[in-house]
């Protein structure tokens, strides 16, 4: 656990939200918010909105373990706490498009490029990458007990050390610096809207957002297999389980889990 005289907990009660962000868990550094986050749910059950908040996480990741580099105090890395009992296991994926829509309808305003979902939930502005997610769930049988939500965008950095692929930022995209208490309160706002649809059946409406904003979909692009074969095909859409579908050139379709896929 980490060191509680680095922690400040802050009640925001002047917040836009009914529950997310109002209660704010701020470090001085850590080495991940999720960790972090799911530590404390061992121990207790903190209110639902509850956010973990570090301007410095030096020891972040991504999807599937890939690593996540931040400049200390330049972008946004944090973790929300949620208690979707609502959600059956089998549709969990529906967790990951609330949370990537919800960070379009954040991100999308504030620069001119066009901004996408690449599967699962990687933001990008045109053919870069702005955010990173990892939901991390806790199941119960077919319910999910508590997801800790990860949020890591890139804001105000402008070089990366460690090379990662494509990466953007909001500054590097609009040439502004951006204020981060009022970017990540707008983002608790746009979370919380798109997890209250989730949370009152209106799974249709984030279903359709996410195939909108899906990246490159109904373009013909070169995709990579596991086994490094390539073919031609289209981006279709996602099934219930969040595998990818994509139409080959020959009219064939097939889905894809997480790694199993690649643009070539």
């Amino acid at each position: 656990m980490a060191d509680l005289s680095t922690c400040k907990i802050i009640h925001l009660e002047t917040l836009n939200t009914l529950f997310v962000g109002k209660v704010l868990k701020q470090f001085s550094a850590l080495p991940s918010t999720n960790e972090y986050a799911i530590e404390l749910l061992s121990k207790n059950k903190p209110p639902e909105g509850t956010v973990i908040l570090t301007p410095n996480q030096f020891a972040g990741r991504g999807q599937i373990g890939n690593g996540w580099e931040s400049e200390p105090g330049k972008n946004i890395t944090l973790s929300v706490l949620l208690y979707p009992a609502f959600l059956a296991v089998s549709r969990q994926f529906l967790l990951n498009q609330t949370v990537a829509v919800a960070l379009k309808d954040c991100l999308a305003p504030l620069v001119p490029g066009v901004v996408s979902v690449k599967w699962p939930n990687d933001i990008y502005i045109g053919h870069k990458k702005v955010c990173g997610t990892l939901i991390q769930n806790t199941l119960s049988g077919a319910k999910i007990t508590s997801s800790v939500v990860g949020i890591g965008i890139n804001v105000n950095q402008t070089t990366f050390q460690t090379n990662p692929p494509n990466p953007t930022s909001l500054a590097l995209e609009t040439g502004q610096t951006f204020d981060l208490e009022t970017l990540q309160n707008r983002l608790f706002q746009c979370l919380e809207q798109r997890y209250l649809q989730l949370k009152t059946g209106q799974t249709e409406r984030i279903e359709r957002a996410y195939l909108d904003a899906l990246y490159r979909r109904d373009e013909m692009a070169l995709f990579r297999r596991l086994n490094e074969d390539t073919f031609f095909g289209k981006i279709r859409g996602v099934t219930p389980t969040g595998k990818l579908i994509i139409e080959d050139e020959f009219g064939h379709f097939e889905h894809f889990a997480v790694k199993e896929i690649r643009f070539g």
